[in-house]
């Protein structure tokens, strides 16, 4: 058996000669690289698409998805690079048009849920959770500690901001799909368990708001974020079909039922906590507008509020909004005198007056605000 190895070798490399010479075949003289020749590729009928998948991946928390889909819009559109944050989020499409938090009643604007916009009169509902803590190696250490969590009531929230439940047919809590849509009644809103039916904010006091049930409370669907409220008072309130949507009148609704696109950008302007009117750039009137020292036009603040409806007999005093907090505050005497700018420099707000103060949102008041009436973050929130 052993003898007949080194036989069985000397075939076996005769063989493999006998392959390399046939490979190293060719018409002409000398050496011929050999090349493997690819096959065709057809793709199939039904290979699916390539998608542009915009969606923020939970995994990667490096870059803000929304900031980048605007650049790309912004590129596309040929914008220049220093407008190009207010007008690329003006025009976005996709998920970033759900980006500002609405809050609609029959397709009207009242709200919008962000923590520097809420309603100073709408308290926070603080909760004992469980946070998770370093445990140290080798000993009985718990690895959470309990802490307080700020939460707001659904129906503080529409209270504050002049909505009256008992009127309310139904209310619709958008999340990141349509189908994962909560529906709950007016009697649901009305009863006891309404007293659980709650909101945060992602980072406690930042961040897109979070819906919180407990039970089959409403439809029992219920999302990680809230992209936007529907309020129906005297609308028809669209139906949700499982898998697919919400339809009204056999027409499916992707953007805010009997308004149409949802809001995007601009400066709210809120009079006692509910929403008075919005200052939008592309809607100025450049005839209106006198012209600064540096060139850019201005508009007269008082003016300009006064011809949106917002009435300002008993306003005594007005507080800018950025960063999701309240900073500087202005007397009636200064507002009367106030103008706004909205240039590429005031980064999707105005700037205010001579010192160019920026203000996101501008909460006007018809009483002083009193320290506690201030929302502060506390040591939990961090």
């Amino acid at each position: 058996m052993l003898s007949s190895r080194p036989a069985l070798l000397v075939a076996c490399l005769g063989l493999l000669g006998s392959a390399a010479g046939v490979l190293g075949c060719h018409d002409g003289g000398g050496p011929q690289e050999t090349r493997l020749r690819p096959a065709p590729v057809t793709p199939s009928k039904n290979a699916p698409q390539v998608v542009d998948d915009l969606g923020p991946h939970p995994a990667d928390t490096r870059v803000n998805v929304y900031d980048l889909h605007d650049a790309k819009a912004a590129k596309a559109k040929k914008i220049d690079p220093a407008e190009a944050d207010w007008v690329a989020k003006e025009h976005a499409t996709g998920m970033s048009r759900w980006r500002d938090v609405g809050v609609y009643v029959d397709g009207k604007p009242v709200g919008f849920l962000s923590w520097g916009e809420m309603p100073i009169a709408c308290k926070v509902t603080w909760l004992t959770e469980r946070v998770s803590t370093d445990k140290r190696a080798g000993t009985h250490d718990l690895d959470y500690r309990l802490a307080r969590k700020r939460y707001y009531k659904f129906t503080d929230y529409l209270k504050t901001a002049g909505v009256d439940i008992r009127k309310i047919n139904e209310l619709h809590v958008y999340g990141p799909h349509p189908s994962e849509t909560l529906i709950v009644t007016g009697q649901q809103l009305q009863s006891p368990a309404a007293n659980d039916f709650l909101f945060s904010f992602g980072a406690n006091t930042s961040g897109k708001p979070i819906p919180h049930v407990k039970g089959d409370f409403g439809n029992g669907k219920v999302g990680d974020k809230i992209n936007g409220v529907m309020i129906y008072i005297a609308k028809k309130p669209p139906t949700l079909v499982a898998n697919e949507g919400l339809f009204l009148d056999d027409v499916q609704q992707t953007g805010v039922p009997y308004y149409g696109e949802p809001i995007r950008g601009g400066v709210r302007v809120y009079l006692d906590d509910k929403l008075a009117t919005i200052i939008k750039r592309q809607d100025l009137d450049p005839k209106k507008a006198a012209t600064a020292s540096d060139g850019s036009m201005m508009w007269p603040l008082a003016a300009f509020l006064t011809e949106h409806g917002v009435d300002l007999k008993d306003v005594v005093e007005m507080w800018t909004i950025r960063d999701e907090a309240r900073s500087e505050k202005f007397s009636r005497a200064e507002l009367a005198a106030l103008t706004f700018q909205a240039n590429p420099q005031a980064k999707g707000g105005v700037l205010l007056g001579d010192q160019q103060v920026r203000a996101s949102v501008i909460a006007l008041h018809t009483r002083p605000l009193k320290p506690a009436d201030m929302p502060i973050p506390e040591q939990d929130d961090e």
